[in-house]
């Protein structure tokens, strides 16, 4: 996490706790942010390293299931509710499947995504390899990556049979074959100097 706002909100701060359906009426499309505990979390200035990988993967993913008609790509500010007792977050990259677009609704996506991609980074840390982690186990994405561009390291989880996230690979280089983009592998070492989007699209065999 995350991609994030970088003025104040539009409108002032709730006051107290609030409901989701609430903090949904209030949020704008300017204004990025989570809702923790009935309480609005404003989201913090990302980096220019953050920024560099979300953008490559968001291009590259995008085509990818484009191509292949997989399901549907979002990206931050778009939310996501795992359950009724689970925060709403918003992750830097979320994907559905075909047969799960039931759960999007206008605004936020009504239940798991499959797969989850967030962009670690010092401030979020805690939150994304603790909290939501956490969450997004107990609430069933079935994939989850983590990607650290300033340590030059990503991890890949999915869901197991037991309901815990298993870790699939880990490092700074090598290659990760994804289990909910059906035929997806993606080399590491593209995170941290990412090539042009023509070169990725031919060593998938895309063009």
């Amino acid at each position: 996490m995350s991609q994030q706002v970088l003025t104040p909100p539009t409108r002032p701060l709730p006051k107290g706790k609030i409901s989701y359906e609430q903090f949904l009426e209030w949020l704008d499309e300017d204004t990025w942010a989570e809702w923790v505990d009935g309480e609005v979390i404003l989201m913090s200035p990302i980096s220019i390293p953050h920024q560099r990988v979300g953008a490559f993967l968001i291009a590259v993913l995008q085509l990818y299931t484009n191509h292949y008609r997989l399901g549907v790509l979002h990206y931050e500010p778009f939310q996501m509710k795992t359950g009724a007792d689970l925060p709403g977050r918003s992750p830097d990259i979320l994907f559905v499947r075909r047969e799960n677009q039931h759960r999007l609704k206008d605004t936020y996506l009504d239940g798991p995504a499959d797969l989850v991609v967030e962009i670690v980074s010092p401030e979020s840390e805690e939150r994304d390899r603790v909290q939501k982690f956490s969450e997004y186990e107990r609430g069933g994405v079935r994939e989850y990556w983590l990607v650290d561009p300033q340590k030059r390291q990503a991890e890949f989880y999915v869901l197991g049979e037991a309901g815990r996230y298993v870790l699939m690979a880990k490092g700074e280089a090598g290659e990760y074959r994804s289990e909910v983009l059906s035929g997806l592998w993606l080399r590491i070492e593209w995170l941290w100097n990412p090539p042009p989007e023509i070169e990725v699209l031919k060593a998938w065999g895309i063009v």
